[in-house]
């Protein structure tokens, strides 16, 4: 019996502290040290959120820029990629399909047609970012809005990757900034 007591005791004290104290700690750590990734680095418009900017969003308006393809439909619960090989007949018909979506003959980034590991990844090469501005144009018939102002807004909008140095652009963060400039 005292080693019923014993084990409940300890049960109780390790429920507490892993439970309670633990996870108190570090939310409080992170709120008080990087609230904004602590809260999902979300992202605001008008003072209402509109996204995150660690995930995709799926954009199909030709107006604005569209981000990499999601195997998992942009929904984050059962994130992950296809695993689809590059012998998959299954990945060729869909990269095909994907293709139809932009000019015919032209050399489509590859962040265009194939889907990211995570199928959710929320950033496109400036490559894809360029690729797109014509189509854009096209589709916004602004006045405000020339070649010029949206490749600077595609430069102004660049984020590297600490390790590897590669250039990307953040999609949503890119389309706010779209629609921004076309309302000044």
């Amino acid at each position: 019996m005292k080693n019923l007591f014993t084990t409940i005791r300890t049960f109780l004290v390790f429920l507490i502290i892993i439970g309670g104290v633990y996870p108190l700690f570090v939310t409080l750590f992170a709120k008080l040290f990087m609230a904004q990734k602590a809260d999902g680095s979300l992202l605001y418009l008008n003072e209402q959120p509109v996204g995150s900017s660690l995930l995709a969003q799926k954009f199909t308006n030709p107006s604005y820029f569209w981000p990499r393809p999601s195997a998992v439909d942009y929904n984050p619960l059962p994130s992950g990629g296809s695993n689809l090989g590059p012998t998959s007949e299954k990945l060729k018909n869909q990269v095909l399909e994907r293709m139809k979506n932009f000019p015919q003959g032209s050399e489509i980034p590859p962040d265009l047609v194939y889907a990211s590991g995570s199928g959710l990844d929320p950033h496109i090469s400036l490559e894809a970012a360029f690729f797109q501005v014509d189509r854009i144009l096209k589709n916004r018939k602004s006045g405000k809005l020339d070649r010029n102002k949206l490749i600077h807004l595609i430069t102004a909008s660049i984020e590297s990757s600490f390790f590897f140095g590669r250039e990307y652009v953040n999609v949503l963060r890119l389309n706010l900034a779209l629609d921004e400039l076309a309302h000044e």
